[in-house]
């Protein structure tokens, strides 16, 4: 399994970035996960647009979901070029019944995914688990039967992430607040918590991201090396992850 980083910071995109977007590849098959602002311009730098099977939404907030309009109107747009029309299924949880219907558009479908059920799309299986956080919101277990990567998206702190996360090769951790910050009110993690939550689940690395927009972040990664004795990363765009490759 192959995970490049396209968008890795929080609330909106510095100049020239973008903010949540992770590519996922496996057996020429691409599944994007949340497709935030910014992230059709940059997923294009690594996959032609008609190239990507399949989108999984963890919530619906604007820094996770911003591009999906201008992704539906490339996919229309690709289809009179080729003359022919194709569909790319959107997978959302319907607990915001707009935002799931607004998925579907003419080359788009939007689908529901039960966060209770464990989904498979393409060569992957992804389960659930419910985060803490302003709206619905759902972080992601992702396996493609040899590798296990575990998305948090936007969440506070709870126990149930290291049960959640246990073994898993990569933990892509929300670190949008410094160790000495206090992130709940907002929905998020802290360097310490992201790090504390590797720790104990045993995870073989740790990315930082949906990263803070002001302060140094490298500093985040010395926060976290207090709590967390494997390797470390901030989230870049354009950062791959295989195995044992960064």
């Amino acid at each position: 399994m192959k995970c490049t980083v396209i968008g890795f910071w929080g609330g909106f995109p510095a100049e020239g970035g973008a903010t949540s977007s992770y590519l996922f590849e496996k057996d020429n098959f691409s599944l994007l996960i949340d497709v935030g602002s910014g992230a059709l311009s940059t997923v294009q730098k690594y996959k032609h647009v008609m190239d990507i099977d399949a989108v999984v939404l963890s919530h619906y907030h604007h820094d996770h979901i911003a591009d999906i309009g201008v992704l539906q109107y490339a996919w229309l747009v690709h289809s009179y070029i080729r003359e022919e029309k194709e569909i790319l299924p959107i997978y959302g949880h319907k607990e915001n019944k707009e935002k799931f219907e607004a998925l579907s558009h003419e080359c788009t479908e939007g689908i529901a995914y039960d966060p209770n059920s464990e989904l498979k799309v393409g060569p992957f299986s992804i389960s659930f688990l419910k985060t803490n956080h302003p709206v619905p919101c759902y972080g992601m277990r992702i396996s493609d039967g040899e590798d296990v990567i575990v998305y948090t998206a936007d969440t506070t702190y709870k126990e149930e992430w290291i049960d959640f996360a246990k073994d898993a090769d990569l933990l892509i951790t929300d670190c949008n607040f410094y160790e000495k910050q206090d992130g709940s009110a907002a929905g998020h993690m802290t360097s310490k918590e992201g790090a504390t939550i590797a720790s104990n689940a045993n995870v073989g690395e740790l990315l930082l991201s949906h990263l803070p927009q002001y302060g140094d972040t490298n500093d985040l990664v010395l926060e976290a090396e207090k709590y967390f004795s494997g390797k470390i990363q901030l989230a870049k765009t354009g950062l791959v992850w295989e195995k044992d490759s960064i």
